[in-house]
């Protein structure tokens, strides 16, 4: 071949396509989109979509980018006839949105949106995106019926115990102090061992399924977004099994935003749980939400876990004044120190009462450090009970766990 001969080369398929009213309106999809696919992407409006996925240009689709805003609620007809095209044709279907109610969002993604995206979009996030959906197979495998777990009494209720977690800060121990708590309570009499549910709350970050090295289904975003037609089958499909001993309810495998449920979402959940299980473990989120009143309502018992910090402290005030302003039932919560003051730093015990004095609290438990045990208990997906059973931590949680168990039988006895 001649040196002087032009080289033929074929033209970069198109990869991806953002869908939008005005591409303009989301100029950070822009940059995201040319950093992650280059010039192997195109813009289309509404009306062009479908047409276009007809064409042989977009056989090569990955997928596409919905990108929304508060002003195209009013269309969402036209939105799920795209989204249902796109699944049709194998085409995975990012929805991103700004300033969207979540009824709107709910509704694009029970039609098929693969993947939710706030804008502006956090750094990272859709080069993520695009890597999950690169490694999942383009035609859905076909899901194996989610074995349902025998819950644990299917006769009458006992209207079981609720005992909820909030972390008034991030590393307070909240989930640890969650999932510990459920497993010691799972695991405190050989003879009549109680039934324990963990509800994993925190529908953005929760890491209990973490804590517990239990994988995230889908059953669970099905259940939670669809409260009016679950039923006990439903709930023990949606619920995953460690050990035989918990049954747990883990955060969804994706960011969801934590007001895509209702207050009375939560509050069926809450009731079944409690209608088959002794004890039922709520890990809230540290953001206070539109249904927090539900479970402070529903919980016997409300942990506020904090440590000797000025964050905790300013935190620890605001939640007191958000439920006195409402005329919540401020008394079920019991504030718990995490890493605090051993027996012998008469300093560090004289700050706590400092501390608790200044913001009218009583700080009722007190929970050593576990040292570096916790982390690798987390990360390995273990109970301190089975990795560290002579953590000091550990022995703390399992007598918490032991009066809290004591007084539940005392007040079954007494009635």
């Amino acid at each position: 071949m001649s040196s002087n001969e032009p080289i033929q080369t074929e033209p970069s398929p198109i990869l991806a396509c953002t869908i939008c009213r005005d591409v303009q309106n989301f100029e950070l999809l822009i940059v995201d989109m040319e950093e992650a696919l280059g010039e192997q992407w195109g813009d289309l409006g509404f009306e062009d979509a479908i047409p276009f996925m007809a064409q042989p240009d977009a056989h090569h689709l990955e997928f596409i980018a919905l990108a929304i805003d508060d002003m195209d609620e009013d269309h969402l007809d036209v939105l799920t006839e795209i989204i249902t095209e796109a699944r049709n044709r194998n085409i995975r279907i990012l929805l991103i949105a700004e300033d969207v109610t979540p009824a709107s969002l709910h509704h694009l993604l029970r039609h098929g949106a693969d993947e939710f995206i706030p804008y502006p979009i956090p750094p990272g996030e859709l080069q993520a995106a695009i890597d999950k959906i690169r490694s999942a197979p383009v035609e859905p495998e076909v899901e194996q019926p989610q074995a349902t777990v025998k819950l644990a009494t299917t006769g009458e209720s006992r209207e079981g115990v609720v005992i909820a977690v909030h972390g008034l800060a991030g590393g307070t121990g909240a989930t640890t102090l969650a999932v510990n708590l459920a497993w010691e309570l799972a695991n405190i009499d050989k003879k009549k061992a109680p039934s324990v549910c963990v509800l994993d709350l925190d529908l953005q970050f929760g890491t209990v399924s973490t804590y517990l090295d239990l994988p995230r289904i889908e059953a669970v975003f099905e259940l939670i977004t669809d409260t009016d037609s679950m039923d006990s089958d439903s709930f023990g499909q949606a619920l995953q099994t460690y050990e035989d001993k918990l049954h747990v309810l883990t955060a969804p495998s994706d960011v969801i935003p934590l007001d895509l449920i209702g207050p009375e979402d939560i509050d069926r959940i809450i009731d079944m749980a409690r209608r088959h299980y002794d004890y039922v473990i709520v890990d809230m989120p540290s953001t206070l939400v539109h249904w927090s009143e539900v479970v402070l309502q529903a919980a016997h018992v409300y942990f506020a876990t904090m440590e000797i910090d000025m964050r905790s402290a300013q935190n620890a005030m605001r939640i007191k004044r958000a439920f006195q302003a409402e005329d919540l039932p401020f008394e079920k919560l019991r504030y718990v120190m995490n890493r605090a003051p051993k027996f012998t730093d008469l300093a560090g015990k004289s700050r706590v009462k400092r501390l608790a004095e200044s913001l009218g609290i009583s700080i009722d438990i007190n929970l050593p450090d576990g040292s570096r045990q916790i982390m690798q208990a987390a990360d390995h997906g273990q109970p301190l009970a089975v990795g560290a059973a002579k953590n000091p931590l550990r022995k703390e949680i399992a007598k918490l766990a032991k009066s809290l168990h004591e007084l539940d039988q005392s007040d079954d006895q007494a009635a």
